[in-house]
């Protein structure tokens, strides 16, 4: 039941997830009918569409910055503090629901449209204050700030420090609209934007078993049943048009047996309804200080994550524990970028065919302009659900390596305010495409689990500068190149470091090191419970460095060369057949007789693929691939061996974490194989 209280261990904390759960079917209690899941969707949709209906009048109503900034007050008229669900505030304010004329809806009902309503009224607070923040420090250029006018504008909006430059970028782009049609700047975000939409859903987490009950079997946890007030037609006119119907769910595994189920969210969508059903189980508690191994974790674009761990010891110095490894994901995201162009040339063949239509409904084009908007749609659903695999692979893989390596906490780079401008076309596409927000995300949520943190920090400075001696990093094309212009390879010109790497893996020594040195400075966010490093601190980042092992500093002396090459032949013997082939069921004997062997020794495309902790990022994708096909038994699918890898593309390399740390170069190589 979702009243229980969750029972919590010492070292534990409760945690509170969401799982999809599909509604197949129900029985309506009153007649005893079975209903099928295209019904009980239709008769979900009745509801909501009268919940829907009822918070969009409230919100209409309610749209302006009295209303809006007396709510985000948190008290009421008489200075009483106000209750924390949305719809018992507007309760306590007067805040009331207008019901349709001939409709016969209880208190339930009302509750659900005052709590969508209150919600979003909560959420349109921030987006006040961010335009009341642009338009107070609105510049004389909008497409293009000066420093000082985005200092100036970055203290006016709530967190701008921290907020990306983007959404600041795109609040100036729909004023600058606004002026252009009306002549002048809007007063505030109420004359800007119309009320926001609201959401055909049944918030049943704001009613009481009056209107809906969730009870888990008692003889197979992995199912539950629903039993929630549904009307009968879509204009109930008395209480008799509201039945109890009964909805099975099957519970999905990551749904723990001992979670305790909450009220869920129903929302209607087609013949189907989605139920977001919310569960609380117990977990370890992350700790924000006191860490002793911790996992840095790197950004980047063909090499999305590149991570390590490092040690902290007692008397203050720090060590990399092995050398690293990475996720890369380049022919991934080549294939995000094709869908982005295809998708591009969609929506201007689009925008064309509605130019030409121009609302003529018997117009030639309209059949072609409906099949190429749903083609849009298709590949926009492709994109969406490729960025989302790559979040949750790239996340599982980096919370694996922290695992692995034993880290209690893991640091990455806070690149919110990262601007993709001035780097060329196809660069700041990329980087603005990338899915980091939701990387970081998944990051937390599966970290959460097993207990470890999920820090974010500062990110000055750690590809620039030296993990050993902190000081500025040459570059260049590879390390036998050294004089070559380039970015990937770093080396550090003193000669008494005589670090060298790849910079992928000299930026999180780096981040790990910052992210121990300041963990006491660690920031909790109330609301959302995310953990922060505010600022780098100049008197501790002198000691965020690394240091090198005993064994690494023995090795890393001159291995310059000083006597002449041994000879090697020219011409080496090539590997020959002595043999012919052995005979298969579909081929005659001897069909490749002795000779050359074939002059590219790679393994096999998966074989060539160490995919780390197990396979566990990606394994889960290609081994669905079927081996074989009834009509060809030797048919083999490209890339269906295990270990092929996400979509092919996306792979790992093996987390090579020792204890201690053995290094036998001072040169890094960081995922070479």
């Amino acid at each position: 039941m979702s009243s229980r209280k969750l029972p919590l261990a010492v070292g534990q904390v409760a945690r509170t997830a969401t799982a999809r759960v599909l509604l197949r079917g129900g029985a309506d209690e009153k007649t005893g009918e079975v209903l099928s899941a295209r019904t009980v969707a239709e008769r979900v949709g009745w509801a909501a569409d009268l919940v829907a209906g009822m918070a969009a009048g409230l919100l209409a109503e309610h749209w302006n910055a009295r209303d809006v900034a007396g709510l985000a007050a948190g008290v009421d008229g008489a200075g009483r503090v106000l209750p924390s669900n949305a719809w018992m505030a507007l309760r306590r304010l007067g805040w009331d629901v207008t019901v349709p004329e001939g409709v016969k809806v209880n208190d339930r009902i009302v509750r659900m449209a005052q709590e969508q309503a209150g919600r979003i009224l909560r959420g349109a607070r921030h987006r006040a204050e961010l335009t009341g923040g642009v338009l107070q420090t609105w510049p004389a250029d909008p497409d293009k700030r000066t420093a000082v006018e985005w200092d100036a504008v970055r203290g006016a909006v709530p967190d701008g420090r921290c907020l990306p430059g983007g959404v600041i970028k795109a609040r100036t782009r729909q004023i600058s609209a606004f002026v252009a049609r009306h002549g002048r700047l809007p007063v505030d975000v109420f004359e800007l934007e119309d009320a926001p939409r609201v959401a055909r859903m049944l918030v049943l987490a704001a009613v009481d078993r009056q209107q809906a009950t969730l009870e888990r079997a008692e003889d197979n946890p992995a199912r539950a049943l629903l039993r929630v007030q549904l009307p009968a037609r879509p204009d109930p006119r008395s209480y008799a048009d509201w039945t109890w119907v009964a909805c099975p769910l099957t519970l999905p595994p990551t749904v723990p047996p001992d979670a305790v189920l909450h009220l869920p969210t129903l929302r209607p969508h087609g013949s189907k309804v989605r139920a977001d059903l919310a569960f609380s189980y117990p977990v370890p508690k992350s700790e924000r200080a006191g860490h002793v191994t911790a996992l840095g974790v790197d950004w980047g674009l063909n090499t999305l994550l590149s991570a390590g761990p490092c040690r902290l010891y007692p008397d203050g110095t720090i060590t990399a524990l092995g050398a690293g490894a990475m996720f890369r994901a380049a022919g991934v995201m080549a294939r995000q970028h094709r869908l982005r162009r295809h998708g591009e040339h969609l929506h201007a063949k689009t925008d064309a065919y509605e130019h030409l239509i121009d609302g003529d409904p018997d117009h030639a084009l309209v059949a072609k302009h409906t099949v190429v908007k749903a083609e849009s749609g298709h590949v926009a659903d492709r994109r969406s659900g490729l960025n989302d695999a790559l979040a949750w692979s790239a996340a599982r893989w980096a919370v694996d390596q922290a695992i692995a390596a034993g880290a209690t906490v893991m640091y990455v780079e806070d690149l919110r305010s990262l601007e993709a401008k001035g780097m060329g076309r196809t660069m700041n596409t990329r980087l603005s495409q990338a899915v980091r927000g939701r990387i970081v995300g998944n990051m937390r949520h599966l970290a959460a689990e097993v207990g470890i943190a999920v820090v974010t920090v500062p990110p000055k400075n750690t590809s620039k500068h030296c993990p050993q001696c902190l000081l500025p990093l040459r570059h260049c094309k590879a390390p036998d190149r050294p004089t070559t212009p380039g970015w990937k390879w770093a080396y550090c010109p003193d000669p008494h470091c005589g670090w060298q790497g790849d910079r992928d893996h000299g930026a999180w020594r780096r981040i790990a090191a910052r992210g121990l040195t300041h963990q006491n400075n660690t920031t909790i966010d109330r609301a959302t419970g995310q953990m922060t490093i505010g600022r780098v601190i100049d008197e501790l980042e002198t000691g965020a460095v690394i240091t090198p092992t005993a064994l690494s500093q023995a090795s890393g002396g001159d291995r310059s060369k000083t006597g002449p090459t041994p000879p090697r032949s020219p011409r080496p013997a090539p590997r020959r057949r002595r043999a012919p082939s052995t005979p298969s069921p579909q081929r005659p004997a001897g069909q490749r007789p002795e000779g050359h062997a074939h002059t590219d020794h790679r393994p096999p495309r998966a074989a060539c693929r160490y995919q780390g902790v197990r396979t566990t990022i990606v394994h889960t994708i290609s081994s669905s691939t079927p081996t074989t096909r009834p009509d060809h038994p030797r048919h083999r699918p490209r890339g269906a061996a295990l270990g092929a890898g996400f979509h092919l593309h996306a792979h790992a390399t093996p987390p090579r974490w020792v204890d201690p740390p053995v290094t036998t170069l001072q040169c890094d190589y960081g995922s070479l194989s």
